[in-house]
């Protein structure tokens, strides 16, 4: 895993963030959420998790997702 950056909840991302997420998680944003975001890297694709309990990801197909955290 490979740390990227944190930013808060309904400010701007910063440019490392892949522009593939920002719909995503703008939608997130959308539903009242407040929180930190952190984007960090697994086996080479990003997820941008939101301490308020939701990730937004990139699967190995290519596909992103943005889903509550699951256990």
């Amino acid at each position: 895993m490979q740390l990227g950056t944190r930013w808060a909840a309904g400010s701007d991302a910063p440019a490392s963030v892949p522009a593939v997420l920002l719909p995503a998680i703008a939608e997130v944003e959308s539903r009242g959420l407040e929180g930190h975001w952190t984007l960090t890297w697994l086996e080479g694709r990003p997820i941008a998790e939101l301490d308020a309990g939701w990730e937004v990801l990139q699967d190995a197909t290519g596909e992103v997702i943005a889903r509550p955290f699951q256990d």
